[in-house]
């Protein structure tokens, strides 16, 4: 299972085709959906063990042998020549890292797909270069948080970084680039300091072009910017979490009033993600100083409230609903310190997102895992670590045959919150110690 690094993250936060070569002659389509088919037999296993009685039981250990065959096809077509293969084969598995917990298969193969994946980073165009960014971010998930993700990061961070800053690079790479590397470093050297400062710096260096002139005139975006401002910002936000309370004190006089200037960006999604971020910020503020106020709060929340009854007829209907939903949480965090909680139900499970900084770091693991999250939620250590939610449940047949009523699972949510607040409230009192 994967080793996650003691004192990370955890319990103590608040808060994915393939073309076949030589014998086997099966087109893209196919060995995707023979992957995704085999990914589900164990589950078919397991109905057909609840039934009890009739039918022929799937040999489990003939499915996981024939999936990890694929797998290794998918691993292999990544040094073929044709870029269509590699495109296809990255495609396998991004489907299959989020979908599935692969730790022991990866671990023996890790350095062979991050040489792979280098070899697309530095020589694909830039659709492969995105799709190989987001695998690299999926295999770190899958490896989870010790020294082989470690390991990983460390080799790979060089490349991710050259094509980030790169303005020549596509800006699908780019972004993707920025997600992987916030994503990686969050998983795989959170502990390691200044690991954490050189991505924090990276980020801020590709989404601070947005900030405001001297002037205090926001520069007109280029095309597609916002969408990697809003990339690297949010990737930032997830690395924020993670900082000791010193050098998070220096960000927050830094970016604040930056931030809020960026709240009358042209371009919707920015703006939503430049509004979550300062609430997270606010957040952290408040964490570790009980008197932490925002600098000029009153042209803050006037321009909150703005965006957050904005009807503007010239921007899209789901635009306007979507920006208003946020900012409305915003504002109402901003004056009263309230966070509307979220319940993501998993299995008989379910993880509270009961502030800010949960909300990113969830959203963060969501860009990535898209589908897959509730499933590594309920089986990934490392997101069952980071989460608070202990090791795997092991259900046996008759504890799955038999449903939880609606006023258990209440009452098993309700001692589950109230020892989260409890905990939480603890952390906020060692940080505001640090101070």
């Amino acid at each position: 299972m994967p080793r996650s690094k003691k004192g990370k993250r955890g319990s103590s936060k608040p808060g994915v085709k393939n073309g076949v070569k030589g014998e086997s002659g099966a087109s893209d389509d196919e060995l995707t959906s023979d992957i995704l088919s085999h990914y589900s037999s164990a589950s078919e296993a397991n109905s057909v063990l609840d039934e009890g009685t009739g039918g022929e039981q799937v040999d489990e250990q003939t499915a996981q042998e024939e999936t990890e065959d694929k797998l290794r096809q998918c691993i292999d077509n990544l040094m073929d020549k044709s870029a269509k293969t590699r495109l296809a084969a990255l495609e396998s598995l991004r489907q299959a890292f989020s979908s599935r917990v692969l730790y022991d298969f990866l671990t023996e193969r890790r350095l062979t797909v991050s040489d792979s994946l280098e070899r697309s980073l530095k020589k694909g165009g830039g659709e492969e270069q995105a799709a190989a960014a987001t695998v690299f971010a999926l295999l770190c998930i899958q490896l989870g948080g010790g020294d082989e993700a470690e390991e990983g990061f460390k080799m790979l961070r060089p490349i991710l970084t050259t094509i980030l800053i790169d303005n020549t690079a596509s800006i699908a790479a780019r972004q993707s680039c920025a997600r992987a590397l916030g994503m990686c470093c969050y998983v795989s050297s959170a502990e390691d300091g200044e690991d954490l400062i050189k991505s924090l710096a990276l980020l801020e260096s590709a989404f601070m072009s947005s900030y405001p002139n001297r002037e205090g005139v926001l520069p007109t975006p280029k095309p597609g910017s916002p969408g990697l401002h809003s990339a690297a910002l949010q990737a930032w936000s997830l690395l924020v979490t993670i900082c000791p309370a010193s050098k998070l004190s220096v960000l927050l006089d830094l970016h604040l009033p930056k931030l809020q200037a960026c709240l009358q960006s042209s371009d919707v999604n920015y703006r939503i993600a430049v509004g979550e971020t300062i609430a997270l910020l606010v957040e952290l503020g408040r964490d570790i100083n009980e008197v932490f106020d925002v600098e000029d709060s009153e042209t803050l929340c006037e321009c909150l409230k703005s965006l957050a009854t904005d009807g503007n007829k010239h921007r899209a209907k789901n635009d306007r609903r979507k920006q208003r939903s946020i900012f409305r949480e915003v504002l109402h965090y901003i004056e009263n310190e309230d966070f509307t909680d979220e319940r993501i139900q998993f299995g008989v499970e379910s993880v509270y997102i009961d502030s800010w900084m949960r909300r990113r770091i969830y959203d963060a693991f969501k860009e990535i895992l898209e589908s897959g999250v509730r499933y590594h939620l309920q089986f990934n250590p490392l997101l069952r670590d980071i989460f608070g939610l202990g090791p795997p449940l092991i259900l046996d047949t008759a504890v799955k045959s038999n449903k939880i009523s609606r006023f258990e699972k209440h009452l098993f949510n309700s001692a589950a919150f109230k020892a989260r607040t409890k905990q939480r409230n603890k952390v906020r009192d060692k940080r505001a110690d640090v101070m």
